[in-house]
């Protein structure tokens, strides 16, 4: 896997993943950004919900769930001092669909948790404390 980097300007850079796929990644303007794009620990902590809820999605899809939406709320907390890294991260899944079964919804999250998704589990073997919940709509 590869990706490249290329400042453009301030403290804005364009970000290239080895697939072809581009995204403008930027600084707030009191540290000489424009505010045009996530931060770079934004997209970090994005980067690692959209791995767990494809994750997510993936088991439940399998297991010929019903469902018809999925939303990672990711919450994080950020040491004060430099460097600033995480310290705990909290997703909570909202999974929406028609006669969503519990047992299959929990199942989903904690494989993802335990076995599956690289992003959470390279983060909380590197010392954060990675949490998850979920709630069930049905629709």
């Amino acid at each position: 896997m590869k990706a490249s980097v290329k400042w453009t300007d301030g403290r804005q850079f364009v970000a290239e993943s080895g697939s072809g796929h581009s995204v403008v990644i930027d600084g707030p303007p009191d540290h000489g950004g424009r505010n045009t794009g996530p931060r770079p620990m934004e997209m970090l902590l994005m980067g690692m919900g959209a791995c767990t809820s494809f994750d997510v999605l993936e088991i439940l899809e399998k297991s010929r769930a019903g469902v018809t939406d999925c939303v990672a709320t990711v919450e994080a907390e950020r040491a004060d001092a430099v460097p600033s890294v995480f310290t705990r991260i909290h997703v909570h899944f909202t999974v929406s669909g028609h006669n969503l079964k519990e047992s299959q919804v929990k199942r989903a999250v904690e494989l993802s948790a335990e076995k599956y998704c690289s992003a959470s589990i390279m983060l909380a073997k590197g010392g954060v404390e990675v949490t998850h919940s979920y709630s069930i709509v049905d629709d």
